[in-house]
């Protein structure tokens, strides 16, 4: 692998709604891989639902790590009533509608916060560079959310990893801490008590059929941690070890 690009996303509150949520708005804990192309398609400017074919997994690189302690609680927002094509000025009034949201453990002091490494496939290369210019020079094209458009997110930490500190690590059923969400099918055991271990278990949507067809043509299943401490997993597959400044990261891409 050439090169990884890292940053670290932040704000007080997120929601990643579920694809097959409908009287309901429940969240994710972390952003699927189809909600991070539309982050990255938004600090590079790309038209709505133009990108799906350009970031999809066999182009760009995705892995996503938790690196704040979250929750998620429901919450009541009032909502306007829409009847008709007239009440987008609150003439039929407001319907409380039930929200999955995730923050962290206190709402006055923490945050949902995040750390998103991406890199790519031959490709992808030209828009990767794009990318990796537009955050290490920050410069976003439209503001980046977590999830809802109201829920503004900050970006920092922005690193280049060089192939120099990224080692590609084959293992068979060997114990690793693991940092990143990563495939429940590489994993063939806990490495540890689990009543002690915070993580989480879901089924994602990773890629789209084509551009401007919003109908999933992939999905895996993840396994993650709800806070800043790696997994303790027994696993069988590919990863990948991190060495910057000091800090070592085992991660997975989602793919």
């Amino acid at each position: 692998m050439k090169e990884i690009i890292s940053f670290d996303i932040a704000g007080k509150l997120a929601h990643f709604r579920k694809y097959y949520a409908n009287n309901t708005a429940l969240s994710y804990y972390i952003p699927p891989r189809t909600t991070v192309m539309g982050m990255l398609a938004g600090i590079l400017g790309l038209p709505r639902d133009s990108y799906y074919q350009a970031l999809a997994s066999d182009r760009i690189r995705i892995g996503i790590r938790v690196i704040s302690p979250i929750k998620k609680t429901f919450h009541r927002l009032n909502l306007l009533r829409i009847v008709g094509d007239m009440d987008f000025r609150g003439k039929q009034g407001r319907v409380q509608t039930p929200f999955e949201m995730v923050s962290g453990y206190d709402l006055r002091e923490d945050q949902v916060q995040y750390r998103i490494f991406v890199s790519y496939y031959p490709e992808g290369e030209k828009l990767f560079t794009a990318l990796k210019d537009s955050l290490i020079h920050q410069r976003r094209y439209y503001a980046t959310t977590l999830g809802l458009a109201n829920l503004n997110a900050s970006i920092s930490n922005v690193r280049e990893i060089e192939d120099a500190a990224i080692s590609e690590v084959h293992v068979v059923q060997a114990p690793v801490l693991m940092h990143a969400a990563m495939p429940s099918i590489m994993v063939d055991n806990l490495d540890g008590e689990p009543d002690k271990i915070w993580m989480e278990e879901e089924l994602f949507p990773l890629d789209f059929m084509a551009d401007h067809n919003r109908e999933l043509s992939k999905m895996q299943r993840l396994l993650y941690s709800l806070n800043e401490a790696p997994l303790p997993l027994i696993i069988s597959g590919t990863y990948y070890t991190l060495k910057t400044e000091g800090e070592t990261e085992n991660i997975c891409f989602i793919e």
